[in-house]
């Protein structure tokens, strides 16, 4: 079977600064409700970004034609928003920040405009990364303050309150991720560790159907720890450059090597496939092959074959023309569609 070879849309959407973190809607579409017309609602379907720009605001933009236009700017928060998740279903926002402080947003029926809704975290770090579960009936956040902190709401003062895990871990908890039975909860850490959580909440949860990580999991049961091959962070991957697949606490360690530079952030497409990328500054490809064998199989970023490829000398070069020219800096350009890490 021959691969569509699918060119990847540029939007400029902030000039000269980092985007901190991003979420699309559902599918890149959200359903929305424009009045009643002969007994029936008409709907149609927007796609739908939430986007950082380095700051503590949260812009919301919506694709009209082949642009992007602002919709609303979401500015709650007074410290540098760290993680934004898109719930698909409820299609509600959930942001959190350097402040201490997370929200959820809704969008109020008679204005249209998104509203925040309190979340009490009762932690005294930053907020560093927050994820809606497969059910979007609870959410978690990474803080700095060594715990990770599972919200849901209650319903009677309309608010999320929150439940801590905090033991074993012992440093920043720099990314989450969820098991789709809505129990599982892993994390990553500056400690070099990644590990598996229970996050059941009584009020919230049923009790998971194939429990493949044990059967009494009450909350803040530690599953399973692994380290990092070289003791470097943990964030959606490694910092030692290797992606590292494990099947359960007594399963098999798989890693799929690389010889690039730190990967940071990560994506299961698939069951037998997952993006990955970092300071590379190109998302690389990883299945599982014949032998059960996770690899890195493809670059998707496949650059511009027009541009001459950097070689290993081209960094020395660079550092040649500099002291040539006495500059403290160069504009060099990379054969890729980032021109910076990928976040």
């Amino acid at each position: 079977m021959s691969r569509l070879a699918i060119p990847p849309e540029i939007h400029q959407i902030f000039h000269g600064v980092p985007v901190t973190c991003h979420a699309f809607n559902r599918d890149r579409t959200s359903m929305s409700l424009t009045g009643m017309i002969n007994n029936f609602f008409l709907i149609y379907f927007i796609s739908e970004i939430a986007v950082s720009p380095s700051s503590h605001e949260v812009h919301v933009y919506r694709k009209n034609g082949s642009g992007w236009t602002l919709e609303q700017i979401l500015d709650e928060h007074d410290k540098l928003v760290t993680s934004v998740d898109w719930a698909p279903i409820s299609n509600k926002l959930v942001t959190c920040a350097q402040d201490r402080n997370a929200y959820v947003w809704t969008i109020d029926a008679p204005t249209g405009k998104w509203k925040p809704q309190l979340v009490l975290l009762r932690i005294n770090r930053a907020a560093t990364f927050v994820r809606w579960s497969p059910q979007e009936n609870k959410f978690a956040v990474a803080t700095g303050s060594r715990l990770v902190a599972v919200a849901h709401l209650d319903v009677d003062n309309d608010w999320y309150t929150t439940k801590h895990i905090r033991k074993p871990l012992r440093s920043t908890v720099t990314a989450v991720a969820w098991h789709k039975d809505n129990i599982l909860l892993a994390t990553g850490g500056a400690d070099g560790v990644a590990r598996v959580f229970s996050a059941f909440v009584k009020t919230v949860d049923e009790k998971a159907v194939s429990p493949v990580w044990g059967d009494k999991l009450p909350f803040a049961t530690l599953c399973a720890e692994f380290g990092s091959l070289n003791n470097g962070p943990v964030h959606s991957t490694a910092h030692d450059g290797n992606v590292v697949f494990a099947y359960g606490p007594q399963g098999p360690l798989i890693s799929a090597p690389t010889t690039g530079l730190p990967l940071i952030t990560s994506l299961f497409v698939a069951e037998d496939a997952l993006v990955a990328a970092g300071h590379d500054c190109v998302p690389l490809l990883f299945k599982i092959l014949a032998n059960n064998q996770w690899a890195l199989v493809d670059r998707i970023d496949k650059g511009n074959n027009n541009k001459s490829v950097s070689s290993e000398n081209s960094a020395m070069d660079m550092f040649k023309k500099l002291a040539r020219t006495a500059q403290a800096t160069a504009d060099v350009e990379l054969n890729s569609v980032h021109q910076n890490t990928i976040t």
